[in-house]
């Protein structure tokens, strides 16, 4: 069923990178959010810039004209930065004074990583609706795979807008803030991951005398193709390894040479010290 598009909300960005620009033009790509309804900030230009090129809308010069302008503020500055942009943004008037309004009607979306919904509270109060996302960069391309957690201040009017605007750009699903870590040592460290095996399968082609553009699509189609067969048939990936599997064969020999590289140990290290790093980016 195609998403509502939503004409009654400005969409603004503070901290315009690379997730950022990927999140915007995915709800432009489905037709969700119209690029004028966007808005963004950064207080590097090369960035803002590059968002504008990619994303359209619109440049404002502060993040306090993103926070007074927009009814969905993203926030996409890096982990360490955010206790200063809070700061900030909780602050009005010449004397420094913090507002305590300054969220009324606004709803905060995080995408940095390890920040726990507890530092956003301490600056901006417990009265604001507040979410704190994992997405991951497929969105750009309508594949995301994200988790996100909600502040009790978040209505079930806000969180539908959320839930909307995530379900655009791919899966969506909501989680107790605690597992909110290990989301971005999985999912939303998990594309590099899978960029790596993908280059390293292809190169393996190339070795045994594919073209290199041949070898690229047609493990990229695998990946893609592996995926689908278990987000469709609900079965588990090891039943379908097996299935695949023939006594003696090509495919057998090929995992016997992964189970002695350890990949599977590899894998799994991989998502618990991406893991372990996004706790401590929140420290």
């Amino acid at each position: 069923m195609p998403q509502m598009k939503i004409t009654n909300k400005k969409i603004g960005f503070i901290g315009t990178g690379q997730m950022a620009t990927a999140l915007a033009s995915g709800f432009i790509n489905k037709d969700l959010i119209d690029a004028s309804n966007i808005f963004g900030y950064d207080v590097y230009d090369v960035s803002a810039q590059r968002f504008n090129n990619v994303v359209g809308g619109k440049l404002l010069s502060t993040a306090h004209a993103v926070l007074e302008g927009c009814d969905v503020i993203f926030l996409g500055v890096k982990p360490y930065q955010m206790a200063q942009l809070l700061d900030d943004l909780s602050q009005s008037g010449a004397n420094g004074a913090r507002n305590p309004n300054i969220g009324q009607g606004k709803i905060f979306v995080s995408i940095a990583a390890g920040v726990q919904l507890a530092t956003y509270m301490k600056y901006l109060g417990n009265r604001t609706a507040l979410v704190r996302v994992m997405p991951n960069t497929p969105c750009l391309v309508g594949e995301a795979a994200t988790g996100y957690c909600l502040s009790p201040a978040v209505s079930k009017e806000d969180a539908e807008l959320v839930r909307t605007l995530l379900q655009a750009v791919g899966l969506a699903i909501e989680f107790p803030e605690s597992q909110m870590d290990a989301i971005a040592g999985l999912s939303g460290s998990g594309p590099a991951y899978v960029f790596l095996m993908i280059e390293a399968m292809a190169d393996g082609g190339v070795k045994m005398g594919l073209p290199r553009d041949v070898s690229l699509r047609l493990t990229a189609q695998t990946f893609k193709g592996a995926a689908e067969m278990i987000l469709k048939t609900g079965e588990h990936p090891a039943v379908l390894k097996d299935r695949v599997t023939s006594p003696a064969g090509t495919t057998i020999t090929g995992l016997t040479t992964l189970e002695n590289a350890s990949i599977r140990a590899a894998l799994i290290n991989t998502v618990e010290a991406a893991t372990r790093r996004s706790i401590e980016l929140g420290r």
